[in-house]
């Protein structure tokens, strides 16, 4: 049985990355033709010049909050937009087909329309379902929902490519759940892993067994190794996938358990938060996704999530970048005084002196009397004074300075902590 889903997960890292940039042009110049959003993103762009990461880097990133806002701006128009075309209607001018060429329209919290291109595996997951075990003429019980957003139709879309027929669960009807499995024998489960897990208790409540299901892959919340030891106490080997509404799979498990490795046909990011800036191998900072899409070509998206890279090779074989999983959330917008305080505030500051290697912005203080203090690492002198003037030019707050020693702060990608006590 092929450990791998296609050759190509196996190429040297060096070859895909040339083969991605060498793509990447071409690709933009096509679907920005389409699109009428990202054409305005790369107005004056050099397309021909985007042939690396440094200059992807030049790039401002697409924030899902600017996302929403393009989507929004174009529902509100004059009723006559009744007549525009969905793509720039609907979509904001970031989708490249519209009613008809999509096969399917999604909605998430916002809401933020997405669209689902006409590809087998659009979603691209059948990599990830491979990893965890799905092969062809097995049974996939799909617990994800099929209701507005996209997740039921991501796994069902990959079963369907690799062969195997997928039974509808949805959420929720534990019993009914506990029912069909024990009817139907399903070898995978997907889903959300506390809903297995609840799947399992219920059918020991029942009385019935579930012998043949063996494998699962998991998504949409934390998948801790007590309970990936649980599954497997039971016999059902169970792995994690991320990925978004927007993109599709961004990183999935393999048997190698360490970390989670990109998927083909994307150029994966770590960017400082509140900045368009990647960070070095290792730091943590928000992940970013260019996915070369034809149906919905996001050109350095920012997921919101924290993450970061991992040196090497993934002892599976697989050569793609791989990530530590997700470490939390990009955003982390504190009000102080009464005034909201933005990482991108701080990384605006930090860029008028370079003399700061790493920074973080503290907020303290009991209730009512918030504190902000400027932790700061450098390696040559910091005229504090200018920089205490310079963040209070760009939040409208005073913070005091404080010198931090090299390597103080904590690699977990914040840029603004709160550890204010309201006891």
């Amino acid at each position: 049985m092929d450990a791998y889903y296609e050759a190509r997960e196996t190429q040297s890292a060096m070859a895909r990355e040339q083969q991605l940039f060498s793509r990447l042009p071409d690709f933009l110049a096509q679907a920005s033709q389409q699109a009428s959003g990202l054409a305005r993103r790369l107005a004056g762009v050099e397309l021909a010049q985007l042939n690396s990461r440094q200059a992807l880097a030049k790039i401002p990133v697409l924030r899902k909050s600017a996302l929403l806002q393009a989507q929004h701006e174009s529902h509100v128009l004059a009723d006559s937009a009744l007549h525009r075309d969905e793509r720039d209607r609907v979509f904001g001018g970031f989708s490249s087909v519209g009613w008809g060429a999509a096969r399917r329209v999604f909605a998430s919290p916002g809401p933020i329309y997405e669209p689902e291109g006409a590809d087998p595996d659009y979603w691209g997951f059948a990599r990830a379902l491979y990893a965890a075990g799905a092969r062809p003429g097995m049974l996939v019980h799909n617990c994800f929902s099929y209701h507005f957003t996209p997740a039921g139709a991501m796994m069902e879309t990959a079963a369907h490519a690799l062969e195997c027929t997928v039974f509808p669960g949805g959420v929720g009807q534990t019993e009914q759940q506990v029912r069909a499995m024990a009817d139907l024998a399903p070898h995978m489960y997907v889903g959300t892993p506390s809903f297995l897990r609840i799947i399992l208790e219920k059918a020991d409540s029942m009385g019935l067994s579930l012998p043949s299901l063996r494998y699962a892959l998991c998504s949409g919340e934390a998948f801790p190794p007590s309970l990936v030891a649980w599954l497997g106490q039971r016999g059902i080997t169970g792995y994690q996938a991320y990925g978004s509404a927007d993109l599709g799979l961004i990183a999935y498990e393999t048997s190698a358990r360490e970390g989670l490795i990109a998927n083909e046909d994307l150029i994966l990011e770590i960017v400082r938060p509140g900045t368009d800036q990647p960070v070095p191998d290792g730091e943590v900072g928000e992940v970013v996704v260019t996915r070369l899409n034809p149906a919905y070509p996001l050109l350095r998206f920012g997921t919101g999530d924290l993450s970061a890279v991992l040196p090497g090779i993934s002892p599976c074989g697989r050569t793609n970048v791989r990530i530590r999983g997700w470490l939390g959330r990009a955003d982390q917008t504190t009000k102080v005084r009464g005034m909201f305080v933005h990482p991108e505030q701080v990384a605006r500051a930090l860029a008028q002196h370079p003399e700061v290697s790493r920074a973080r912005l503290v907020v303290s203080g009991a209730a009512g009397q918030d504190i902000m203090t400027l932790k700061v690492e450098a390696a040559t002198a910091v005229d504090t004074e200018a920089l205490a003037t310079t963040v209070r030019e760009q939040t409208k707050l005073r913070a005091i300075i404080e010198l931090v020693s090299a390597g103080s702060l904590p690699n977990d990608g914040k840029v603004i902590e709160d550890v204010r006590c309201y006891d």
